[in-house]
């Protein structure tokens, strides 16, 4: 197998997370800057074609796994055409979506071998919902998230948790889950450009367990080996949960994962200072193998080399990233 998808540290990265815009239906405020947002243009982006040729060159080096992202994927207008292109390949192909439209693209989904759905919600209540969202789709996204899970989809609903916003409603969702497949995971609020992060406001892996703790009853599960969530289940539920402990336990040393922007930009890591053009090299016809293999090698060993493993002492001001929305997750 080819080595350009190997780091310095000896991490094999078969995990390409793609945006396919940075554009999207919410305005959710710990994702995009709350002021000034401005999407790119459409020139700016990867074609369809140009986007299907640098995902079969990964694939061609090792890539299980694509994951495609945003901004919201499905407003993309040739979101089904690129599903569709991607579909062909022997590889597990998954989305991560904010649920509005997904009830849109069952037939895309299926046809293509998409299984796999993460559904983006921070809130089951409506209120607050609106608060952090902008919009009113909470009855919309429920019910489409109920009809995934009911029709044999695998469906992980992706929490934000913000102290002083949602933490209240851990058990909430943990509960959603009794009857129905549902994986519940709870992701520790992480600083971007412009969405006013504060080490405050991090709701950390252990306080969510001593939050359920006092709700439920459950027990540890399995996790594997490239798995960034650490998952439990509540003692006859049908559905799990899991935490996402990015800022207090980094899990960089399993790492698989490389991210693909919608204007063509490899990062090897979500935190990553630097990006590698990768499109504009492949429009002036150029390899763009050695720019894949060099990125791959300037890998950090943590956390893109900006943040601290203590998060309380990450100061979100002097850190240099893109926004949540134009990275892709």
């Amino acid at each position: 197998m080819s080595s350009i998808l190997t780091d310095r540290h000896g991490r094999f990265h078969d995990y390409l997370r793609i945006s396919l815009t940075d554009a999207c239906n919410l305005r959710c405020q710990y994702c995009m800057p709350e002021e000034n947002m401005r999407f790119m243009k459409r020139s700016h982006l990867m074609s369809a074609d140009e986007l299907d040729t640098l995902a079969g060159l990964f694939v061609q080096h090792g890539v299980k796994k694509i994951r495609l992202t945003g901004g919201e994927p499905l407003v993309r207008k040739e979101a089904a055409e690129i599903i569709a292109l991607l579909g062909k390949y022997p590889i597990e192909l998954a989305i991560t979506t904010n649920g509005v439209l997904v009830d849109q693209f069952l037939d895309v989904f299926q046809n293509a071998g998409l299984r796999s759905i993460n559904v983006s919600l921070d809130s089951l209540d409506p209120v607050v919902n609106r608060s952090i969202t902008q919009r009113d789709h909470l009855d919309l996204v429920v019910r489409n998230i109920e009809k995934l899970a009911r029709t044999g989809y695998r469906v992980k609903v992706n929490m934000v948790v913000m102290k002083g916003v949602n933490e209240f409603e851990v058990g909430n969702f943990v509960a959603w889950s009794k009857d129905l497949p549902l994986h519940i995971r709870f992701i520790e609020y992480m600083p971007f450009d412009g969405n006013g992060w504060s080490s405050a406001q991090v709701t950390t892996h252990q306080q969510i367990l001593e939050m359920l703790r006092d709700r439920f009853a459950f027990h540890k599960l399995t996790d594997g080996p490239n798995d960034t969530a650490r998952a439990y289940q509540v003692e006859g539920y049908t559905g799990t949960f899991a935490v996402i402990s990015t800022m207090s336990q980094p899990f960089c040393e399993t790492c698989n994962r490389i991210r693909l922007t919608a204007d063509g930009k490899l990062k090897n890591c979500l935190f990553s200072q630097g990006e590698t053009d990768l499109l504009s090299a492949l429009r002036a016809g150029e390899d763009v193998e050695p720019l894949i293999r060099d990125t791959l090698l300037a890998k950090h060993a943590r956390l893109g080399g900006q943040l601290s493993d203590n998060y309380l002492d990450t100061d979100p001001e002097l850190l240099n990233n893109r926004a949540m929305i134009s990275i892709g997750g």
